[in-house]
C-alpha cells in the first residue's frame, strides 16, 4: 500500500506543483490501473452539489451505455422515460402512428398538448469511453500547463468526439472540435495542406486559450449581469462556460435574458435546459447535461473497475 501511494505522490507533484494559485487541484485524482497511473479530474464537485442526482444528466448517462438499435420515449422538459423500444420497430410505424403514440402518452400522464415527446437513440458507439480515457490526463495536464481549469479539457474530451478524430457535418475537428476560424483565431495554421486541430497538443492550447479569452470572461459576464456572484470553480459556472463554447455568447446571453431572474447559479443552468432562444435550442439545451453525464459516467466506470484511486492533493499533504 505504501509503494502504491507513493507512485500516486509522484505522479500528483507535477500538476500541484504547476497549478500553486488555483484551486482545481483538489479535484484531480491519480487513478492506478495496473502499473499504469493517470491523473484526472473527479467527481466529487459534481456529486457534493447533487447534479448527480437530477434526472436530465441521469437520463443522458443511460442514453450513452445504449446500443443505438434501442431508444427511449421520454418527457422533453423532465426526461421522463416511458418506454424503451426497438430503433427498428419505432421506425417501421407511419407518422401518424407516431402521432397517435405520442398523443396518447400526453393524454395519460395529463401532459401539456405542446409538450414535446422525445424518442432519443441510444449513443453507445459514440460515447466511448474505452477510447477516450487514454486522452484525459493528456488533456489535464495540457490545460493545466497553459493555465486554464482542466475541468473543461475533459469535459470536451468526454464528448464532443470521444476518442475519434472525426470532422463534424459544420466542419468542427480534432479532440476538442475546432471550428476552422476559431482555431486559426487562436493561433492554429489550418489550411488546404496543414490542419494543426489534428495535433493533440496544438488542438488543446487553441482550446483552452479560446476558453481563457473569450468563454470564461463571457460566462462570468454574463452571469454578473443576470445577479450572480460567481465562483469560477463552481459546477454551475462551469456549465455555463460550457454553454459558451459550444453555442456562442450571444446566444447563451440571449437565453438568460429569456429565463430572466433567478435565485441561483443552480437555477439557471437547469431552467437553461428548458429554455430556447436565438440559435439557442434543443442541442444547445443538452450540452450542460451531456456534460455532467459523462463525468458521472466516468466516475462509476472507475468504481466497477475497482481502480485505485487517490485525491491527489490529500495524498500530498498527508504523507
Amino acid at each position: 500500500m505504501k509503494r502504491k501511494t507513493l507512485l500516486a505522490i509522484l505522479a500528483c507533484i507535477p500538476f500541484i506543483a504547476s497549478s500553486q494559485n488555483s484551486s482545481w487541484e483538489k479535484e484531480m485524482i491519480a487513478v492506478t490501473e495496473g502499473a499504469s497511473e493517470h491523473i484526472i479530474m473527479g467527481a466529487a464537485g459534481i456529486q457534493a452539489a447533487q447534479w448527480d442526482q437530477l434526472a436530465h444528466p441521469k437520463f443522458w448517462q443511460q442514453i450513452m451505455i445504449l446500443s443505438p438499435d434501442s431508444v427511449l420515449i421520454n418527457v422533453g422538459s423532465t426526461r421522463q422515460i416511458i418506454a424503451k423500444m426497438s430503433n427498428k420497430d419505432w421506425h417501421a410505424q407511419t407518422e401518424a402512428q407516431k402521432t397517435i403514440f405520442k398523443d396518447s402518452i400526453r393524454t395519460l400522464y395529463s401532459l401539456n398538448a405542446d409538450e414535446r415527446i422525445n424518442v432519443t437513440t441510444g449513443k453507445n458507439d459514440f460515447y466511448r469511453f474505452d477510447l477516450v480515457f487514454e486522452s484525459l490526463p493528456k488533456g489535464v495536464s495540457a490545460f493545466e500547463q497553459f493555465g486554464v481549469d482542466p475541468w473543461y479539457a475533459q469535459s470536451i474530451l468526454l464528448i464532443e468526439s470521444p476518442g475519434r478524430m472525426q470532422k463534424s457535418s459544420v466542419g468542427a475537428y480534432g479532440p476538442f472540435q475546432l471550428m476552422p476560424a476559431v482555431a486559426r483565431s487562436m493561433g492554429l495554421t489550418v489550411n488546404r495542406s496543414v490542419d494543426e486541430r489534428k495535433d493533440f497538443m496544438r488542438s488543446a492550447y487553441a482550446a483552452s486559450q479560446l476558453l481563457k479569452r473569450i468563454c470564461i470572461p463571457s460566462a462570468k459576464n454574463i452571469a454578473e449581469s443576470a445577479g450572480l456572484v460567481v465562483d469560477e470553480q463552481s459546477i454551475w459556472f462551469r456549465l455555463l462556460t460550457m454553454h459558451v463554447y459550444h453555442a456562442g455568447a450571444l446566444n447563451v446571453k440571449a437565453v438568460v435574458n429569456a429565463i430572466g431572474p433567478v435565485s441561483s447559479g443552480e437555477e439557471l443552468i437547469r431552467k437553461m435546459w428548458v429554455t430556447s432562444a436565438a440559435s439557442f435550442g434543443n442541442a444547445s439545451q443538452n450540452y450542460s447535461q451531456l456534460a455532467l453525464a459523462a463525468h458521472i459516467q466516468l466516475n462509476e466506470i472507475i468504481s466497477r473497475k475497482a481502480c485505485v484511486v487517490y485525491p491527489c492533493v490529500e495524498a500530498f499533504e498527508t504523507n
